[in-house]
This record gives C-alpha cells, structure tokens and sequence, in this order.
C-alpha cells in the first residue's frame, strides 16, 4: 500500500469513528445520569413521591416531559388513602409542579381517582385530582413507600411480600 492510499485510508477511518461517535448515546457515569429520585430533588419535590424500586425512566428536560416505569403496578396503604402507581407514570415537571399526570390514582372512601397534579407549596405538598384537593405536610414524605405495605413494612411483610408477589 502506497502512502497515499494508506493515507486516504486513514482519513476515511477516523471520519468513520467521528461519525459513530458523534450519533451514538453517551456512557453517562451517575453523576451525569441521576436517578429519578434526584430529578424530583431537583425540581424541589421530595424523593417519597416515588415508591421503592424505580427501574428506569425518560426526561426530556427541554419540554419537562417524563416517563417512570415500574416493574409491577404497586399499591399500597397510607391512613385513609390507598395509592396506586402503573407500571408507566407519565406527565410533566417543572419546579415545584408535577403536572397532566397519568399511572397515579388515589382511593378515597371507595372512589378511585387520578392524581392529577402535585405542587410544592413552601412546606406542603399539594395533590389535586382535578375536582378536589389535598395539603400535606413535607415531612411526611421523608421515606419512599414500599409496594405493598407503604411506609409500614415490617421484616416480616416485607418478608411475605418477596415470597408471594
């Protein structure tokens, strides 16, 4: 091979490697690819809006948009309520709102509803779902439920619960 077509060669090789490198997805390491639970702490939300056990999710932060996917549907029970996340939860964030939410529904005195929307109001947290709405205090929402047994899991729920899914 002559220098000119060993050089030719060259040239269409590193082109080659510039292309695949500029159209393939990026390695991130952690730091540049948090977890869902940090997207809600940036966005001023508490990482407990979210249950145990998020395997994945999609944000385009341009517009907002986002998706969370989780293995199962989880429920659970919280005092009066029963919450239920789908195994996609969709909608829209923003800071200090989650908004045109979709896969969250709530159970209240026997009536499922959609949560709607979720706002940080300073020290609450506002739930609506769209006819009504609730406050509660931020420090409820210091710990992530788990499936199935909420904030109440003992060993041996959580026990039972990972034999008879």
């Amino acid at each position: 091979m002559d220098s000119a077509t060993l050089l030719k060669f060259l040239i269409s090789l590193a082109s080659t490697l510039y292309l695949i490198l500029i159209h393939s997805n990026p390695a991130y390491s952690d730091d540049e690819h948090p977890t869902p639970y940090d997207v809600l702490q940036n966005y001023y939300f508490p990482v407990s809006l979210l249950p145990e056990g998020v395997i994945g999710y999609d944000l385009d932060n341009t517009t907002g948009k986002f998706t969370v996917y989780l293995n199962d549907i989880c429920s659970f029970s919280e005092g009066l309520y029963k919450l239920k996340y789908e195994t996609t939860v969709k909608g829209y964030i923003s800071k200090g709102k989650l908004s045109s939410l979709e896969g969250v529904s709530v159970k209240f005195f026997h009536v499922w509803m959609n949560i709607v929307e979720i706002l940080r109001r300073g020290n609450d947290i506002e739930f609506s779902v769209g006819v009504g709405k609730a406050e509660f205090p931020i420090e409820y929402f210091v710990k992530s439920p788990q499936c199935g047994c909420g904030l109440n899991c003992s060993r041996r729920q959580a026990r039972k619960l990972m034999e008879n899914p």
